[in-house]
């Protein structure tokens, strides 16, 4: 029985692996070979350097500069005495607002008075003398000779009038124009001598702004450019004013010109001699730009690394100019076109090949 057993179970094993066979079939190398093409294979790793770069091209580019400077009147005159004499009037101080024409200082006259009274009295008896001769001459009682002399008394009598009618008038000081008085410099019963400086008057409409630039900035300005104004005193408030003028000279020492720039509208609370800040807008030129960060620096100078035809990274010595907030102008050295490197340089080298990604990519 153990034996019949045994067989038994012997059988039935080769019974289930012959069936296994049957239903899923032998593997053969064909069906190996198939399995093992249907497999991906890894890509090699890439061996490009990563880097974010630029096309450059000349764009208008326009400067903002900030200059400090003062509030001047432009229109102040200095009022000096033409003739000598005390004061017995002057009624207005510093301040005061004036009209044109209006009398603001006088000087004691009675004596220039009293010898245009003797002028004008010995005028008229030169005239009279002039007559009478004239007169004679007619019936040949006075010579030729006599009436020139005559003349000529006239003449001088008439000349002496005008110089003291005009002396006169030298002792009223009037005002030039409309304006406010900025300085009094004398007061009632002073006396005071010939070319004395005794008021000033300034004209508030004239008030503008005048500030030094650099030669390196002139360039970039002209006439009727527009300039923001800030005053410090009245806060962080910005006026709108134009370049009125560029002085043609500059200084030895700094090499600046002075610039006039005039108010849109004058602020009432302006003064001359204030501190003010003004920013001009430089027009518009084409320039060569690029990042500031792109720039490199070596002992022989600046570079910049660029992408050359074979997308290899490939070293460019350039001259830079004016730096522009985050960007640097380039003068030599660099074509519109060319492709910039401006992140990446880790490890980058002449000849290497790269690939170019966005910024996020790095």
């Amino acid at each position: 029985m153990k034996t019949r057993l045994g067989v038994l179970v012997v059988l039935s094993a080769i019974l289930v692996v012959g069936c296994g066979e049957d239903s899923n079939g032998p593997t053969t190398a064909s069906e190996e070979r198939t399995t093992s093409a249907e497999s991906p294979t890894p890509a090699p790793p890439s061996t490009a350097h990563l880097v974010t770069a630029i096309t450059v091209e000349r764009a208008s580019v326009s400067m903002q500069y900030e200059r400090p400077g003062s509030l001047r009147l432009r229109r102040l005159v200095r009022l000096h005495s033409q003739e000598e004499g005390r004061i017995i009037a002057l009624e207005v101080f510093e301040g005061d607002r004036v009209a044109q024409g209006q009398t603001l200082l006088r000087l004691e006259d009675d004596l220039l008075r009293a010898e245009l009274d003797a002028a004008r009295a010995t005028g008229a008896q030169k005239r009279l003398d002039l007559q009478r001769l004239e007169a004679l001459a007619g019936r040949g009682g006075a010579s030729d000779d006599e009436i020139a002399q005559a003349r000529t008394a006239v003449a001088v009598a008439e000349a002496e009038i005008q110089v003291l009618e005009t002396r006169l008038a030298f002792t009223e000081i009037s005002a030039p124009f409309a304006g406010i008085v900025t300085a009094r410099l004398a007061e009632p019963g002073d006396f005071v001598a010939k070319h004395t400086h005794l008021l000033s008057v300034a004209d508030p409409d004239s008030l503008i702004a005048e500030v030094l630039v650099s030669e390196l900035v002139l360039p970039q300005l002209a006439v009727g450019d527009a300039v923001q104004i800030r005053i410090d005193a009245l806060g962080g408030r910005r006026f709108a004013g134009t370049i009125l003028r560029i002085h043609p000279t500059l200084s030895e020492t700094g090499r600046q010109a002075k610039v006039e720039v005039a108010f849109a509208q004058i602020p009432e609370e302006a003064r001359a001699g204030q501190f003010v800040r003004l920013r001009f807008s430089s027009r518009g030129m084409a320039r060569l730009m690029v990042p500031f960060r792109s720039i490199r620096q070596e002992r022989a100078g600046p570079f910049l690394w660029i992408i050359d035809a074979d997308g290899k990274a490939a070293r460019q010595a350039v001259e830079t100019g004016l730096r522009i907030t985050d960007q640097v102008e380039i003068l030599a050295g660099l074509e519109p076109g060319t492709q910039v490197i401006t992140r990446g340089f880790l490890g980058l080298a002449a000849g290497d090949e790269v690939r170019v990604v966005e910024t996020g990519q790095l």
